[in-house]
């Protein structure tokens, strides 16, 4: 696919699918994200009430699906934020004119308040059909993988992300450079964001960490 083509399917993509996007992202109020992802550039093509940090042009981690010809919707799955939070994404497979498929339509819902009173709100939980994250979907997705490792760190140093000083930021840096959470493209920026950091003060913490080893 010629660049000019790859710009005219992500054009397409957001014509037709933003507004459902944003009517969706409506309903659900603060609590609901939907991402549209461009297969053929595999990066996010729009975003629809930001709850991820995530920005457009961002790769999708999406390299590795192979649809069957049938697959219109993959999951629910639960993901877990950067905040820490739990969220519950559904996958809806794009397809244009020719049935091929050129997108995906990610709604990604923010269910800690609902399971804060999940005694009377169970009935909105889809958690009785709850499947695995497929790893087909996001087999490479370092940033779940950089959530993950976050939470877990601050948790074992009793921390949160509202409470932690910069001597521990620079600690936490250091400890995911030692993972490698760095390899990924825009990892450094999408870590920055996470942590509340300017993007200048990461890269120099990651030179100070060079520099040392």
């Amino acid at each position: 696919m010629t660049p000019q083509e790859k710009q005219q399917s992500a054009e397409l993509l957001v014509q037709r699918y933003a507004p459902v996007a944003d009517g969706i992202a409506l309903l659900f109020s603060d609590y609901v994200e939907v991402i549209i992802h461009d297969l053929a550039t595999q990066s996010v093509a729009y975003i629809a009430n930001n709850i991820s940090k995530r920005k457009i042009g961002d790769p999708s981690a999406l390299d590795d699906v192979n649809f069957d010809q049938t697959e219109n919707v993959i999951g629910p799955y639960e993901k877990l934020n950067w905040d820490g939070q739990k969220i519950c994404s559904t996958s809806v497979v794009l397809r244009n004119d020719e049935n091929t498929p050129i997108g995906m339509l990610c709604i990604n819902m923010n269910t800690t308040p609902i399971e804060s009173a999940r005694a009377v709100l169970d009935l909105l939980l889809p958690a009785k059909n709850l499947i695995p994250q497929p790893e087909k979907l996001f087999n490479d997705d370092w940033q779940e993988k950089i959530n993950s490792f976050i939470h877990d760190w601050l948790a074992s140093h009793h921390l949160s992300l509202s409470v932690i000083s910069r001597k521990d930021k620079r600690q936490l840096v250091e400890a995911l450079y030692e993972q490698g959470a760095f390899n990924g493209k825009n990892s450094a920026d999408y870590i920055a964001n996470v942590l509340s950091m300017g993007r200048a003060t990461v890269f120099n913490y990651l030179r100070e960490i060079k520099n040392k080893s």
